[in-house]
């Protein structure tokens, strides 16, 4: 019975396709249509991911499939943790969730049982890049009473390839605390050589000049100008200084926002050198504090740094939820009289702080653009 109705599914979605003609849909017509064959997608792929259960075999899932190796396995693996996490596996069945979000709230929950519901509430309303950051973070979270310190230090290596061109390929894995200041003063110097390249009107992708200050990061070389923002931010319950650094407990914290947990023992170590600041928040409620400036006070640069209390989940872009290339965009601009405090200054990538841009002028709070052979080039 089930495989004459999927017969009927297939010919009925043959047909569809047959007719379908993208170029005779307005816009609101083909968005209906698009969000028609996203749901069957999510079906068609929990039959798939429940069946790659059963076969337990990725290759041939593969090849069946016409897939990766990589999107196989991660069928069959997701199968399997499906069948201890119910409350994911009805919302898959359903047609609610795709395969990536039902694998990453099913690893979130066999690690931390409960953690299913807010995770389906997030993947309802928000990107899959922030559900997964925060999957991700809730199987941290757990793992760090479970030896994740050492298992990171032991994880770490480096690797590298020449291409066909002849480039350098060079792929590091590296340990939280690591490997956090040295993307960040390398955004800062690419955000830095970009600035610089645009006034020139030179027009390049931002990732060649992140490379340039990887390169030059590599070899030794400084900034002109170093960053105003925190390279490193760890932050620690006081609690847990107290207690001799030794372990977090539960409604503690010792990470790295944005990022995850740190050891305490790391945590510790780079304490000894470092300029120490005091955190009270009570509920959602940082600080209150105001400046009518460009430049952001130090104070408000580091509560951006540590995200919205009291997740304190670090820097990401408020419309998308990347964490890539983020800036601080003013809510109400500068010259509209917007001014420098955590409440009107959110972090927004370089695509979408663009776009906000271009709404805010379209609204009239900023001067018009100038014309384009007198801007410079634009933004990638």
């Amino acid at each position: 019975m089930e495989f004459e109705l999927l017969e009927d599914a297939v010919k009925l979605l043959e047909k569809a396709n047959a007719n379908l003609a993208p170029e005779l849909l307005d816009t609101d017509r083909a968005r209906e249509t698009l969000q028609c064959y996203a749901k069957l997608q999510k079906l068609a792929t929990f039959g798939v991911t429940a069946l790659a259960q059963k076969l337990d075999d990725a290759a041939e899932v593969a090849r069946m499939t016409g897939t990766s190796m990589g999107k196989a396995r991660a069928a069959v693996d997701t199968g399997k943790a499906l069948s201890d996490a119910d409350e994911v596996r009805a919302a898959f069945q359903d047609g609610d969730i795709s395969l990536d979000q039902a694998s990453e709230i099913a690893k979130a929950e066999l690690a931390c049982p409960g953690s299913a519901t807010e995770l389906l509430e997030v993947a309802a309303k928000e990107s899959f890049q922030v559900l997964r950051d925060k999957a991700r973070k809730t199987v941290l979270e757990v793992e760090q009473h479970r030896g994740l310190a050492q298992r990171q230090h032991e994880a770490r290596s480096a690797r590298s390839h020449t291409d066909e061109l002849g480039m350098i390929h060079i792929d590091l894995t590296l340990e939280p605390h690591v490997g956090v200041p040295l993307v960040n003063r390398s955004e800062s110097e690419a955000s830095r050589l970009y600035r610089s390249a645009k006034k020139e009107r030179r027009l390049e992708p931002f990732e060649r000049f992140l490379a340039d200050a990887y390169a030059a990061l590599l070899s030794g070389a400084s900034a002109t100008k170093p960053a105003r923002k925190p390279e490193l931010v760890v932050l620690v319950s006081h609690e847990v200084t107290q207690r001799g650094w030794k372990d977090v407990l539960e409604t503690e914290v010792c990470k790295i926002p944005g990022v995850g947990p740190l050891s305490p023992a790391v945590a510790k170590d780079i304490a000894q050198d470092a300029f120490l600041t005091g955190l009270f928040y009570d509920g959602v409620d940082l600080r209150h504090l105001r400046r009518w400036t460009r430049n952001t006070p130090i104070e408000v640069l580091l509560a951006l740094q540590l995200g919205d209390p009291p997740q304190f989940d670090g820097v990401k872009c408020s419309d998308c939820g990347k964490r890539f290339r983020t800036e601080d965009d003013h809510l109400e601009p500068h010259v509209a009289g917007g001014c420098a405090s955590t409440d009107n200054l959110k972090a927004r990538c370089y695509q979408c702080h663009k776009a906000k841009t271009e709404r805010d002028r379209k609204a009239g709070k900023l001067k018009p653009a100038p014309p384009d052979d007198e801007r410079g080039p634009p933004g990638r």
